[in-house]
């Protein structure tokens, strides 16, 4: 994805057709596995018209035992290190994809609020996982708002940095999405 699009932010529709473009390339297939955002990010990729040629499957996580029992997350880790952080965020991810036909997996694990925040982790925190070929990668991002911000902007950035690692170089030279032409600013 070009530089500039990277720097702006793209409707949550762009970005699933900016997903689906670069899946579809490959024949690879996405699984989410969702918490705090409750499927929201498998609500917008199958919102897109011709999904089934690329999201696989979802996996709403709410609960920890939903987590220990659909995805494989160790029950130790969440009592260690708790629902929300990089062990468990990354744990989703490699399940998403061990419990799945899918090559890349996103998980999204946080604290929406209003209530369930503390010190260590605020209101707005959310671990992030992303399982492709190339491994599994996490992040931590803090975001301001009330709970429907906090989980739209956990929708917005798991499609943003799925985008940019499942990216080869090809891709740069040339608008993948029909919808975003030559002369389209965001190219």
């Amino acid at each position: 994805m070009s530089e500039t699009l990277l720097n702006q932010e793209l409707s949550t529709q762009a970005l699933c057709g900016l997903a689906a473009d670069f899946l579809c390339k490959r024949q690879w297939l996405l699984a989410t596995a969702e918490s705090c955002t409750g499927g929201m990010i498998a609500a917008a990729c199958t919102d897109l018209a011709g999904s089934s040629n690329w999201f696989e499957r979802g996996f709403v996580t709410y609960s920890n035992a939903a987590k220990t029992e659909l995805l494989a997350v160790d029950a130790s880790l969440i009592d260690q290190f708790g629902a929300v952080s990089e062990p468990v965020a990354r744990a989703m991810a490699a399940g998403a994809l061990a419990h799945s036909r899918a090559q890349v997996a996103i998980a999204v694990t946080g604290v929406a609020g209003p209530g369930g925040g503390s010190p260590e982790k605020p209101i707005g925190t959310v671990w992030f996982g992303w399982a492709t070929p190339a491994g599994v990668t996490s992040e931590v991002r803090h975001f301001d708002g009330d709970r429907a911000a906090v989980r739209q902007a956990t929708v917005q950035h798991a499609l943003t940095r799925l985008l940019s690692l499942i990216e080869l170089p090809e891709d740069k030279a040339k608008p993948l999405h029909p919808t975003l032409h030559p002369i389209d600013p965001l190219i």
